[in-house]
């Protein structure tokens, strides 16, 4: 009775630093309370610690003496459970690995596990261990980003996705596309915050305007649309060693390599050969404009998404030439023609003195001027000029600023944007400006200045950086776009 109450007052008198006396005559635990430590060492001396042994509570946790039994602290049952605990310990340590998991690409390019993944699922003849081990879950690792490009839809911080939410924006992507003549603006205001992987090719198609809303309709168009593009090939393409078409090859064929160079899918010759011909295609079909360097950048994510269809995993390494013929055929003329679809919208930036560009360029002077004025003056008292590190993002659409899967989401919301590539660019444009205000700032000199506006340290960056950009770019928009009186003071 004495006990319960001592634990009691433990559990109820926080004041109290350890826990309650052990059990002892009457006459020492009275002389023990009546008479102050006067020293740390009688304080301790008179003091059991809270998690003491002896206590009931830990004596039930470890299987100890019952509750009426004296709670004396035995050393030898001390050591011998800690030896047990060591013992059970090097036994775990001692188990056999589990085989890895290996995988291997099959012909389609899709990327198969092997059969010893499926070990993991089977227990062992010893199995009295396994079972406290099964509820031992390691920390999930945190996903590497190679410096390299990768196409995959992660985050830069490799936050898990929101299991539900995605499920719902598959589902919404998922009736849409299967609805005899698909709603496109729905489509758009769904695509805006991002396409799931899975349905990024024939969404993009369809928002670029080379695939018809109508379902009946797309198969004819796509077998008549690929067949034209094989006929200007067959039309065409011999005659890029003729005289006149010569300087255009050449500067094609010299620009081909340079296009994401640390990329391996982009150095393989199949690969090249392609882009030669879409690009060639182009600039004889376009003479007003021609070919102009930077637009053999901008055919890189169109063939990137299309090939994600047959390749199930990040397809940087992957070898088109496992792919069958017409497969690579397909992906090429759906490449050239939504190009082309996005070319038609910003032309102007690619003909003669490429007019379209120096007028963005001023606009983003203008709009920066009035956002943040400090940063405006900080170009200005160091000489900077906006066309001297701007032209680069409205000629090639920030793709040399951002890597290839950032690129990628951001033409998401550029397809589903109304003039994305034309018009909401130049907001995106001010908002990534701004993003480094703090660095611009700190830069005290013109070459520091274009130094790292050149090489901005965007190679990290993922979905969720690309979306605070977009995000802000809207909200610059939405001040601006509708008020342009206001670019000026």
């Amino acid at each position: 009775m004495a006990t319960d109450k001592k634990i009691q007052f433990w559990k109820r008198n926080a004041k109290v630093p350890g826990s309650f006396l052990k059990e002892a005559p009457k006459t020492n635990a009275l002389s023990i309370k009546s008479k102050k430590a006067s020293s740390f060492l009688e304080f301790a001396r008179s003091t059991s610690d809270a998690w003491d042994i002896g206590d009931d509570e830990e004596e039930e946790f470890l299987g100890g003496p019952p509750p009426n039994t004296p709670p004396n602290l035995n050393s030898k049952v001390a050591v011998a459970t800690a030896a047990q605990v060591i013992h059970n310990y090097s036994k775990v340590r001692e188990k056999p690995e589990w085989p890895q998991s290996t995988e291997r690409v099959q012909a389609n390019g899709s990327v198969v596990k092997s059969s010893s993944a499926a070990q993991l699922s089977q227990p062992s003849d010893g199995s009295s261990f396994r079972k406290p081990l099964h509820k031992q879950q390691s920390l999930p690792l945190r996903p590497v980003i190679p410096l390299i490009a990768r196409i995959s839809d992660q985050n830069a911080s490799g936050a898990p996705p929101m299991a539900v939410r995605e499920k719902t924006r598959l589902e919404k992507f998922r009736q849409l596309l299967a609805s005899q003549n698909t709603d496109l603006e729905e489509l758009r205001r769904c695509s805006w915050s991002g396409i799931p992987r899975e349905f990024r090719p024939i969404t993009w198609r369809l928002l670029s305007g080379y695939l018809p809303a109508n379902m009946e309709r797309r198969e004819i168009v796509l077998k008549r649309k690929r067949d034209e593009y094989f006929g200007f090939i067959e039309q065409y393409y011999d005659s890029r060693n003729e005289e006149h078409h010569q300087d255009t090859y050449r500067q094609i064929h010299i620009d081909i390599p340079r296009t994401n160079p640390l990329i391996p899918l982009f150095q393989q010759a199949p690969v090249q050969e392609v882009f030669e011909r879409i690009l060639f295609i182009w600039a004889i079909r376009h003479p007003a404009s021609g070919y102009v360097q930077g637009i053999n950048d901008l055919v890189t994510p169109f063939f990137v998404v299309f090939l994600s269809e047959f390749v199930e995993e990040d397809v940087e390494n992957f070898d088109v030439t496992v792919l069958p013929q017409h497969v690579q055929r397909n992906i090429e003329a759906d490449s050239f023609w939504c190009m082309s679809k996005l070319l038609d919208g910003i032309q102007d930036n690619y003909t003669f003195a490429q007019p379209g560009i120096q007028t963005k360029v001023k606009a983003l002077e203008e709009l920066v001027s009035r956002i943040d004025e400090h940063v405006h003056n900080h170009f200005q008292k160091y000489e900077v000029e906006y066309l001297q590190f701007a032209f680069r993002w409205m000629n090639n659409l920030l793709m040399r600023e951002l890597p290839l899967r950032c690129t990628i989401r951001l033409w998401d919301t550029y397809q589903a944007e109304a003039e994305g590539f034309s018009h909401f660019h130049l907001y995106i444009c001010a908002a990534f400006l701004i993003k480094w205000r703090k660095e611009i700032l700190e830069a005290v000199d013109f070459q520091g200045l274009l130094l790292l506006l050149q090489n901005l340290p965007t190679i990290h960056w993922g979905n969720e950086e690309v979306g605070l950009l977009l995000a802000e770019a809207y909200r610059l928009k939405y001040m601006f776009a509708d008020a342009p009186s206001h670019y000026r003071k």
